[in-house]
């Protein structure tokens, strides 16, 4: 198969729209590779990786790499880092913040993450289950919903946020109690604060989010779902936070 793009058509393109429907992509499978198609096809490229580990480019054109990453399950990718994931730091962060990132660390601990296929089994299932949808999304704001929703010994009116599967959406609802950081207050997170990052572009609708481990020595330590198919911590230099849109501080 060679590169699928705008205005293709045909059997493979059905295919293409069904592989993606599937992987919770959606779109109709016409045999046309439409702007519904080109839009699902950068939602996928800006959530998953190639072979290498290496985040897909989001150009909306389906090369080998693409094709890869729809015909495999997310690598695992390997970190090294100057923190331990599941030690809660000793310090900083609200009540309720520490609670969720306590929630966090225990499903680390429990090898959470996908089982048999991308953004399918239990514990995806879990996360799901107080939103009452099912498995086959994109699980990252389901993921840190979690956390919260633990945190709050599982009562939904008691969550700072409601419960929600978009991560641009958390942000939106902490901005309106004013909760929300923006990437130009020179604002340094605390344990169990949230991260939101844009996907695609900054006036999109595709993000992705994670609670913050701890900061230490110019990096940023955060915890999150659906980077790759288990939940697991990732590094980043705070200073250089790529496509980020804010921080939320839970009071």
């Amino acid at each position: 198969m060679g590169i699928l793009q705008i205005g293709d058509t045909g059997a493979a393109v059905r295919m293409l729209q069904r592989q993606l429907t599937g992987k919770g992509y959606r779109c109709d499978a016409n045999g046309i590779f439409d702007a519904l198609t080109v839009r699902a096809v950068k939602a996928f490229q800006s959530q998953n990786l190639d072979q290498h580990g290496q985040p897909l480019v989001v150009d909306g054109a389906v090369g080998p790499l693409t094709q890869w990453s729809l015909n495999h399950r997310k690598p695992w990718i390997e970190t090294t880092s100057a923190v331990d994931y599941t030690v809660m730091p000793k310090s900083g962060g609200t009540k309720l913040g520490r609670a969720a990132l306590s929630a966090a660390i225990g499903e680390i601990e429990a090898g959470a993450g996908e089982v048999g296929g991308d953004n399918k089994g239990p514990f995806v299932a879990k996360y799901f289950a107080p939103a009452r949808l099912g498995t086959g999304d994109p699980w990252c704001a389901a993921f840190l919903s979690w956390c919260f929703y633990s945190a709050c010994n599982e009562k939904l009116d008691a969550m700072p946020f409601p419960y929600t599967v978009g991560a641009r959406g958390v942000l939106a609802q902490l901005k309106k109690r004013g909760f929300a950081k923006g990437p130009g207050e020179n604002y340094v997170p605390v344990p169990g604060d949230i991260v939101v990052w844009w996907r695609v572009s900054l006036a999109g609708w595709q993000g992705h989010t994670g609670l913050v481990h701890s900061v230490k020595d110019g990096m940023l330590y955060t915890i999150e779902g659906n980077r790759s198919p288990k939940v697991q911590g990732f590094s980043y230099v705070l200073s250089r936070m790529e496509k980020l849109l804010g921080f939320g501080h839970i009071p």
